[in-house]
């Protein structure tokens, strides 16, 4: 009888416990795949936590900076001294205040790229996400001037269009740039809105007889955000950087002032030769920080987009690890 009473018991006991050990492990489980998955997160890499910070600053540097520097243009300082506690990155062969001019040079650089990146964003979206949503002849037009637009060389015409202006400001330079920088874009959103057109809730969509501009709005744009990010960071960079080559070469603005600006000026006082490091080195520093930090945000977007970049280098540590092992091994 004490043993009848006893293992309803123990079979009652291990009912009670088992529920409490499954859940548990599976909960700890389950909150250590999470933890791993938001550390393993490509928008909390070190890429993109650097590239942010170095794009945050020089951004608040060009914003905040003129506000309390010498007006750029004047000419009343002593020419070519270095750096002190006067002048912080000394002065130009006029006699216009260093630090100024990077200040002044940083928002027209800027606010070129992001005109010129603007630009050439909705020309892609037009002639990338509309063509590849339609089809038919539409489809056929607008993808010809996408290919034609490839082919032509797109430094070279911006090089004629500003040799024949005389008057170049800013805003014409980052049209000018705009106008001829959207088509590669529009290849690679043609080739992506085309395949999603195919999906099912495209179809659904189609059915329930939404138009056109919205099922391209709410069905296809939330899908190609992080790609339209990649190429909108991607024009920026491009803009800045011919922006700055013009305008070595000369044919950049002449009514403003630039990053690439600086370096003409500093390359026709042949500051190289005078040693006046300070007149052309901060520039070029600035460009190569933006490009730079704009490129480590891109580089994590496209990890976003293609998760194979995001676990290469952990399949290539796998790698060289077994090869190492098998090695020593051996």
């Amino acid at each position: 009888m004490s043993e009848t009473k006893i293992a309803p018991t123990q079979a009652q006991e291990s009912t009670v416990d088992a529920p409490t050990t499954g859940p548990a492990s599976t909960t700890a489980l389950a909150t250590s795949r999470i933890r791993r998955v938001r550390s393993g997160s490509p928008l909390r890499s070190a890429k993109f936590v650097t590239g942010l910070a170095l794009v945050l600053g020089i951004t608040l540097f060009a914003v905040i900076a003129p506000m309390f520097a010498q007006d750029p243009t004047f000419t009343g300082n002593e020419s070519m001294q270095p750096p002190s506690a006067e002048h912080w990155l000394g002065t130009t062969k006029l006699g216009n205040d260093m630090f100024s001019q990077l200040a002044t040079g940083a928002r027209g650089s800027l606010l070129v790229g992001v005109l010129a990146g603007g630009i050439a964003i909705v020309l892609s979206l037009i002639f990338g996400v509309l063509a590849g949503y339609l089809a038919g002849w539409r489809e056929d037009a607008l993808a010809l001037i996408t290919n034609v637009m490839i082919v032509i060389p797109g430094l070279p015409l911006v090089m004629v269009i500003a040799s024949f202006v005389s008057n170049r400001s800013w805003q014409l330079v980052a049209v000018i740039l705009g106008i001829t920088s959207w088509a590669g874009a529009a290849y690679v959103l043609r080739l992506q809105a085309r395949s999603l057109r195919s999906r099912d809730y495209v179809y659904a969509a189609k059915v329930a007889g939404e138009k056109s501009w919205r099922t391209i709005l709410v069905e296809l744009m939330p899908n190609l955000l992080p790609l339209l990010t990649a190429q909108f960071l991607f024009a920026i960079i491009f803009a800045i950087l011919n922006e700055a080559g013009l305008s070595y070469l000369g044919l950049g603005p002449n009514s403003s002032i630039t990053w690439g600006t600086i370096l003409n000026d500093a390359q026709s006082g042949q500051a190289l030769s005078r040693g006046a490091w300070w007149w052309f080195i901060p520039p070029g520093v600035m460009i190569a920080g933006l490009g730079a930090g704009l490129a480590l945000i891109n580089f994590s977007i496209d990890e976003v987009i293609n998760p194979k970049l995001r676990n290469a280098p952990q399949a290539a540590r796998s790698v060289r690890k077994a090869a190492k092992t098998k090695g020593a091994s051996a």
